[in-house]
């Protein structure tokens, strides 16, 4: 049907005639109705009537698409229209029928609603009512909300200013219930959208999110994204909003919105919640969402006009009493905003003009303002780290950093230790703090009597110490030395007198430490220490996440690993170059117990409550950590049980679509493992199950490893045995030409599970029009396979053929067509022939669907020795399963009613 779209619009290019364009766009709306696009329906047939306003298909198209839109009363009027021009058309009339008892039923539902929404603003303007009967009704309005008619009633009945007013209230519930009707009010409608914000005002909006309760900063957050989603959907749109109302653009609310978040940026009266909201949704909104997008005004627009607000939120101390409130989490909120709009970048002149506004802000005179220059060139380092390095660059800055780590201040020391470890993270930087900063941190670490000094000087030993990475080979420290800090850095993971941010730094630690293998076996040797850190990424502080993401990664070696050419260790033993070393406790045996361990220390529920986070600290780097390590989890198929009673399947699918590159592949992948080896229905209980579909057909790729396809290729096989809907799916997704692709495969099993796939797929009427179509050589691939050597290629590829000469015997009179002379029928009797049960019933089946077919094939196939075969296989006896004895007499009994072979015979041949 695509297809025929994509003809319909080059047709529409080259025609020059208003008649006959008319003609292509009535056509091309036929196509969008069956597409589903009623929208693209519904324009094109008023094209065509635009030119001939009697064209009575044009305006029975209009008027299907009319009706799907929920545009009902339009779709009447061109229904009524149509019955006019043809009274006696079937089709019209039922239409007409159709829509008559829909626009009733709408009617009374109205009715019924209004009644509902009046009773519901009369309890929640009497302010003599109960607390509890005012709540009910608040909760009440929220459920209405959520449906059509419900939503249309309560704005057009003026509910938006009692909404305002209910905003205004002391009880949190109330608010509550407010932000959520008015969710109710705007998702998925701009024009509803626009007027709400135009009333409501977006400055009291964000006061409300700035609020000090985070129950109601959160709600608040989820109703302004709800908005712009409305706005920025409807931007891409030549009709917006369910009621399809023609609005202009809303960049200027949209823009409105994004002020007033950057405002909240700095405001001392604005709660840390609020501002990690804020952030939250200018990380959600600024930056395209695919670089394939050129237009990154809106990004150049935010860091213009609010990257100076945000550098003065990333530069607070909050320790100091000056600047605005902060959480755990605004910090790293704001590396992840910084990295966002940086990446978003297109050229080098916006690139130094990000820079430069940098370099003005950290570059200011007394101490005060150096220590916030320091504070700012951390959080850079953890987000546009080019730009963190190019501030740290700066005359003096180092030394400063060096200098305020010898200060008596624990809030100066504090500042400066956490610049100095993210800065030890470039190669170039560790060198230089390796020579001026180890013995500093050292004698922090010795002489602080502050905790939280000693842990944070603690990581940056662990960092140092780690800087070789997973070679063995490769150490800073003197043996023994990262098994002691690795040691501290557990104490401290477990000790819950000390608070969640000092605890959070020993996992950073154990994050650099976990490189070293013997590091890693400790530590699952450690159920409590396990436990603290699982404890902790279910928290409220998010940061903590990619430090634990990380040491599970290096705990499961689920990270990339390439393996030397050994003729190129070789040459490079003969020239004394540096040869990366495997340690011994990274080999696999060791790995699989770690796994074990980290799975009955409750690692599943962990990764699956840091899925669900709602925080930027949830990176796209982060979900990839959490999708390798779930892809080393299930590498064991004993157990994927585990892992999907925990939950595990379900985080995956968000995993999958939402991650690098990488990560999606990953993710993928431990999917397609499961679906392999679990019941995907139970995997996957209820909708989850389609979702599954897009990732495992994201794996037929060239860029994926033949393993990856085999795995999909296997997932993707027990999908389409279970239903026609899922079959449909995967149609779709765009899957069958790629899992034809693989059955030419050269390596056995990818290709039998190509084969076996497709086995399932032409259960669908779809896939089987595919083998029907001429001048192809489907049918001829599947009688080729099915003389193979390979059992499993034979016997999905003769399961093929049984199910489509069943289902469409048409294709029966083509196979002695496929090969050439009489191979096919050679190949028939081998299956007959075989001593594999499964291939023997698939052989019996073929024939007697042929036979079944027409009357010479029956002919062919009796004068050859398969009527010996087929005779003695109708016997029975041992060997000869009661079904393959069965379908062989109905071949016999068929060859006797086409007068083929006697009675006679056919008695003998069954004795």
């Amino acid at each position: 049907m695509q297809g025929a779209v994509s003809c319909y619009t080059k047709a529409l290019v080259l025609s020059e005639n208003q008649a006959d364009s008319a003609v292509l766009y009535r056509n091309r709306s036929a196509c969008y109705l069956k597409l589903e696009e009623y929208s693209k329906a519904e324009a094109d047939a008023s094209k065509a009537l635009d030119t001939d306003p009697g064209d009575v298909k044009a305006r029975f198209r209009r008027a299907q698409a009319f009706q799907k839109l929920g545009r009902l009363d339009q779709a009447f009027l061109d229904a009524q229209r149509c019955a006019q021009l043809e009274p006696k058309n079937k089709a019209f009339q039922d239409l007409l029928r159709q829509l008559g008892a829909q626009i009733q039923q709408k009617s009374v539902q109205l009715n019924s609603t209004d009644a509902r929404v009046q009773q519901m603003f009369t309890l929640l303007a009497d302010g003599s009512a109960k607390d509890s009967d005012r709540q009910k009704a608040a909760q009440n309005l929220v459920v209405l909300s959520r449906e059509d008619a419900g939503a249309e009633q309560i704005f057009r009945n003026d509910g938006v200013k009692l909404v305002q007013k209910l905003l205004q209230s002391k009880q949190e519930e109330i608010v509550l219930s407010a932000l959520r009707t008015l969710v109710g009010l705007c998702t998925g409608h701009q024009s509803r959208t626009m007027a709400i914000v135009n009333e409501l005002g977006m400055e009291h909006l964000c006061v409300v999110m700035g609020s000090g309760a985070s129950t109601v900063s959160l709600a608040a957050c989820h109703l302004l994204q709800v908005m712009f989603e409305a706005l920025t959907e409807g931007m891409k749109k030549d009709i917006r909003g369910k009621d399809e109302a023609i609005l202009p653009e809303p960049s200027k609310e949209l823009r409105s919105m994004l002020r007033q978040l950057l405002e909240m940026m700095p405001a001392s009266n604005v709660s840390g919640a609020g501002r990690d909201s804020a952030i939250n949704l200018l990380v959600k909104q600024v930056p395209r969402k695919s670089l394939k997008n050129p237009d990154n005004s809106l990004t150049l627009w935010v860091i213009d006009q609010g990257l100076k607000k945000i550098l003065e939120v990333a530069g607070t101390v909050a320790e100091l009493s000056e600047g605005p409130p902060l959480t755990d989490n605004t910090h790293m909120s704001c590396s992840v905003l910084l990295n966002k709009l940086y990446s978003d970048l297109k050229s080098d002149s916006e690139r130094e003009n990000f820079n430069k506004l940098c370099e003005e802000y950290v570059h200011r005179p007394g101490l005060d303002a150096k220590l916030r220059a320091i504070q700012t060139v951390s959080v850079l380092l953890q987000g546009p780290s080019d730009v963190g390095n190019r501030t740290l660059e700066m005359s003096g800055m180092m030394d400063a950093v060096i200098s305020l780590c010898a200060s008596e201040d624990v809030t100066h020391q504090q500042v400066a230790v956490e610049a100095l470890i993210h800065a030890a993270g470039k190669a170039k930087r560790a060198s230089f703090i390796t020579a001026n900063g180890v013995a500093l941190l050292k004698d922090l670490y010795k002489k602080s009597e502050n905790d939280r000094i000693r842990v944070r000087a603690l990581v940056g030993l662990c960092k140092l110490g780690s800087a070789g990475g997973t070679d063995f080979s490769m150490k800073q420290f003197a043996e023994g030395s990262t098994l002691k800090l690795a040691k501290q850095c557990r104490k401290w993971l477990c000790n819950e007198s000390l608070p969640p941010t000092s605890r959070r730094w020993s996992v950073e630690g154990l994050a650099y430490l976990t490189f070293d293998a013997d590091v890693k076996e400790d530590l699952v040797e450690d159920k409590n220490a396990l436990q603290a850190m699982f404890e902790l990424a279910k928290s409220e502080d998010k940061t903590v996440l990619f430090a634990v993401g990380s040491t599970l990664v290096n705990c499961t070696n689920s990270y990339d690993v390439e393996k030397p050419d050994p003729q190129m260790v070789e040459l490079a033993k003969y020239a004394k170059q540096h040869v990366p070393e495997e340690h011994p406790k990274d080999a696999l045996s060791y790995v699989e117990k770690r796994l074990v361990k980290l799975l009955e220390a409750g690692v599943v529920s962990a990764l699956v409550c840091m899925v669900k986070q709602e925080s930027p600290a949830l990176t796209e780097a982060c979900r990839e950590c959490i999708a390798r390590v779930f892809l080393a989890l299930v590498e064991r198929q004993e157990d994927r049980g585990t892992v999907v009673a925990q939950g595990g399947g379900k985080a995956l699918i968000p995993l999958a679509s939402d991650n690098t590159d990488i990560g999606k592949i990953k993710a993928a992948q431990a999917l397609a493992k499961i679906t392999i080896t679990s019941n995907p229905e139970i995997a996957f209980p209820g909708e989850r199950i389609y979702e599954v579909v897009r990732p495992l057909v994201s794996l037929l790729s060239l860029e994926c490893t033949l393993l990856q396809n085999f795995e999909a290729l296997m997932g993707l096989t027990n999908l389409a045995g279970i239903s026609e809907r899922l079959r449909q799916k995967i149609i779709k997704e765009k899957a069958v030409p790629k899992i034809e692709g693989y059955m030419f495969e050269d390596h056995d099993l990818v290709r039998a599970s190509a084969t076996e796939c497709m086995c399932n797929l032409v259960l669908s009427t779809e896939v089987r029009r595919l083998f029907l179509a001429t001048g192809n050589d489907r049918l001829k691939l599947l009688v080729l396979y099915s003389g193979e050597e390979d059992e499993r290629l034979r016997k999905a590829a003769a399961g093929t053929l049984a199910m489509l000469t069943a289902e469409q015997p048409e294709l029966c009179a083509r196979i002695p067509g496929t090969v050439r002379t009489t191979h096919w029928l050679e190949i028939i009797k081998e299956l007959l022939l075989s001593e594999i049960t499964d291939l023997r019933h698939r052989a019996v089946v073929i024939v007697h669907n042929m036979m079944q077919a027409e009357k010479s094939l029956a002919e062919t196939i009796m004068e050859s020795e398969a009527m010996e075969i087929l005779s003695v296989l109708a016997m029975g006896g041992e060997g000869t399963p009661e079904p393959v004895s069965k379908v062989a007499q109905n071949c016999l009994e068929k060859a006797v009613e086409y007068g083929i072979i006697m009675m006679s015979t056919c008695a003998s041949g069954s004795s």
